[in-house]
């Protein structure tokens, strides 16, 4: 059963999700009822064209800070220093990045101009936040998400140069370990990320675990 939603801030509960994730469809962007969606475990994803589809996936794909796996190659290549990294300096350029930047296997974006505008928003109330990679003055990598508590619900990622976005993860690691966050919500299994040491658990533990992490959570 798939809910339709209304104008009225609301989301049903994320454990009747359907076997794929979907939840519900309808309703808007707007910073509020996004809030609402991550604290509940609840994120928009849909291609252009489509109503506003509302997804809580089980099992839930989650890196853990401490179980991030750091290869070689990329520690090299932070050791080198032919990147810098920032956080929250070009937010918009990031997301559109992600947006417009070709991916292997894929044609189109689910990140359309509604979605960029809402999260651009939310980044200007404080939750929405980007890593940057620069090479020589240039965005060359990067990623974006929503902050909240001591959970970091990773959206999109994109990489103009080699390992660019894979040194913007190692930096957001670093940075959620020192303010002790509880996880890295990645939403649905991926090899790539399966590598680096991301792993499955059930949406109840998922939602468990958010619950207490944003009870207990840090300024943002």
């Amino acid at each position: 059963m798939i809910f339709q939603l209304t104008d009225q801030l609301i989301f049903p509960p994320p454990e009747l999700a359907g076997e794929e994730g979907l939840l519900a469809v309808g309703g808007d962007l707007n910073t509020e009822r996004l809030i609402l969606a991550y604290s509940l475990g609840i994120f928009p994803w849909y291609g252009p064209g489509d109503p506003i589809l509302w997804w809580s996936p089980d099992p839930r794909l989650i890196l853990e800070p401490e179980r991030f796996h750091v290869s070689r190659r990329l520690a090299r290549t932070i050791r080198q220093g032919d990147f810098r990294v920032t956080f929250n300096t070009a937010f918009q350029d990031v997301i559109k990045a992600c947006a417009s930047v070709p991916r292997r296997g894929q044609q189109g974006t689910w990140i359309v101009d509604e979605m960029v505008k809402a999260y651009c928003r939310l980044h200007e109330a404080g939750y929405g936040c980007s890593v940057e990679c620069w090479q020589k003055g240039k965005l060359v990598g990067g990623l974006y998400g929503v902050r909240m508590g001591r959970v970091f619900f990773g959206e999109s990622m994109f990489s103009l140069v080699a390992n660019s976005s894979k040194v913007a993860l190692a930096f957001l690691v670093d940075w959620a370990k020192e303010r002790n966050f509880e996880m890295i919500d990645c939403q649905m299994k991926t090899a790539h990320l399966i590598r680096l040491g991301a792993r499955e658990i059930t949406g109840r533990e998922f939602r468990e675990r958010l619950a207490r992490a944003i009870r207990g959570g840090t300024e943002l």
